[in-house]
């Protein structure tokens, strides 16, 4: 297994590219994944690539945190994802560097929501781009009891070329997210990472 969390994360993208270049589209998004397959299974798949937005974030001095299925290829996980979700902190302050980030890719945020720095201080804003789609999230989208505001104080950061700074979700953080959630696919990823550890 690659040691270094980045490496991980190219690796991954790198075979989930390859997995679906031949696939017929599907018209499926990633609010439409199935809960135990996961967006692997969806047209997220095809020409996945987090790593603009992930530059784009970090060039605009954003500190969003890397949740969901790449924290865990991050951590190790071998399952495919095909979406980048995020959360930050929802400080108003920040919102134009985090549209700014979003515009530079080609991002566009679902339901007709326009790309500006309000759109981000919505609980959560679903996103697509060229390379990849997701979710943005903040703290005060409901997480049943999880102090998700704590989560990003505890996150991880993984330095790249160039100075990139990635920061993720800690391993015992991403595992309660995951129980929380409680889809089948998160209940294994939670399993897999405490194995890991």
């Amino acid at each position: 297994m690659l040691d270094d969390p980045l490496e991980r994360l190219h690796d991954a993208a790198r075979r989930t590219r390859e997995l679906a270049r031949e696939r017929a589209a599907t018209g499926l998004g990633h609010d439409d994944a199935d809960d135990d397959v996961g967006t692997i299974g969806t047209d997220g798949a095809v020409g996945f690539d987090p790593f603009p937005l992930l530059r784009a974030l970090h060039a605009n001095g954003v500190r969003a945190v890397v949740i969901g299925q790449v924290a865990g290829i991050m951590h190790g996980s071998t399952e495919l994802t095909g979406d980048l979700d995020l959360l930050w902190d929802g400080d108003p302050a920040q919102a134009p560097a985090l549209a700014a980030a979003f515009a530079s890719v080609g991002a566009r945020l679902a339901d007709d929501v326009v790309l500006e720095p309000a759109a981000f201080l919505r609980p959560k804003v679903d996103f697509t781009s060229p390379g990849v789609g997701g979710d943005c999230c903040t703290p005060a989208l409901p997480w049943g009891d999880l102090r998700v505001r704590e989560f990003l104080d505890r996150a991880m950061t993984a330095v790249g070329p160039g100075g990139l700074e990635v920061h993720y979700l800690t391993r015992q953080d991403l595992i309660r997210m995951r129980r929380a959630v409680g889809r089948p696919k998160d209940l294994r990823r939670a399993d897999e990472l405490e194995r890991l550890a």
